[in-house]
């Protein structure tokens, strides 16, 4: 009888390791600003969600035999005029300012975009009353106007998030205005009046996906300056809030103390605070690329 011939067990890779190899070949083909951005985002992200269990200190412990010692093996960023390690606080310190800012760059840009695709999709009397209102909104600094309404309502992380909302609505709104106007004119929206679709159906399944690109870029840009915006109503006193150890907090904190030649707690938050707003200019500039790049 003829034997069967043995044949070795085809190899199966590891679910784990399939899963590993599709997301570095995804990581590897974004622009390398995207990529350079997100690792930047993702460490302080990684920083708000287990900071805790990584510093080497009690970010809230108070030292008065320690206070404003300079970097040193024991404390690599020094310690503040409590006497409470810097590198400690700035691990921590993400929390406030990632969990804020996205909050209200989402508020801002979701209340902008249905404001955008109205105003954009309906001509005549509609377009022209919501323009004049954008306009107005926009005369006003931003700084100026926020800060006035902080005074007004007193400062806490809700009204930071409604307030800068607030302010972002009409500046995204304009951008997608300009680009929803550019896309009711295509033939795809053409051909969906003739079909006999909504308003409110061509707005929502026809023009929003063909401007999700400029949404998108809208929102990464946006948060950019929300990290900004926050970081300086904090140290103007009016945004995140004590105990917190926030970073516009701790410049506050700390900038009393430059005359003195006490530079670390400024400089080192002040970096956190920058490589932030990088990363996410970073990214913004990645998609962009990515959206004007030809097919």
């Amino acid at each position: 009888m003829m034997e069967l011939m043995e044949f070795p067990a085809p190899s199966r890779t590891p679910f784990a390791s399939r899963i590993a190899a599709g997301l570095g070949r995804g990581f590897r083909s974004l622009p390398a600003s995207v990529a350079i951005g997100s690792l930047i985002l993702a460490f302080w992200v990684a920083c708000a969600l287990f900071g805790d269990r990584l510093v080497p200190y009690d970010p809230y412990a108070e030292d008065f035999l320690a206070t404003l010692t300079p970097p040193d093996a024991a404390h690599w960023f020094g310690t503040d005029h409590l006497g409470r390690d810097v590198f400690s606080r700035i691990m921590v310190g993400s929390r406030d300012i990632l969990l804020v800012a996205p909050l209200a760059t989402l508020g801002g840009v979701a209340g902008g975009t249905i404001i955008g695709l109205v105003l954009g999709y309906f001509d005549g009397l509609v377009d022209a009353i919501g323009a004049r209102l954008l306009d107005t909104l926009m005369a006003f600094p931003f700084i100026v106007l926020v800060t006035m309404t902080l005074v007004a309502l007193g400062p806490s992380n809700l009204t930071v998030i409604l307030v800068i909302a607030v302010a972002y609505t009409p500046l995204v709104a304009r951008t997608v205005r300009a680009a929803v106007r550019e896309q009711r004119e295509r033939d795809y929206v053409s051909a969906a009046r003739l079909g006999g679709e909504s308003s409110i159906a061509i707005m929502i399944l026809e023009i929003l996906p063909n401007i999700r690109e400029t949404i998108l870029i809208e929102l990464v840009t946006r948060l950019g300056y929300a990290f900004f915006s926050i970081a300086t109503l904090s140290f103007l006193g009016l945004g995140i809030q004590p105990p917190s150890a926030d970073w516009g907090l701790a410049v506050a904190e700390g900038y009393g103390f430059l005359t003195g030649g006490k530079w670390w707690v400024v400089v080192f938050n002040s970096a956190a605070i920058v490589s932030l707003v990088m990363a996410t200019n970073l990214i913004a500039q990645g998609v962009g690329a990515f959206e004007n790049s030809p097919d």
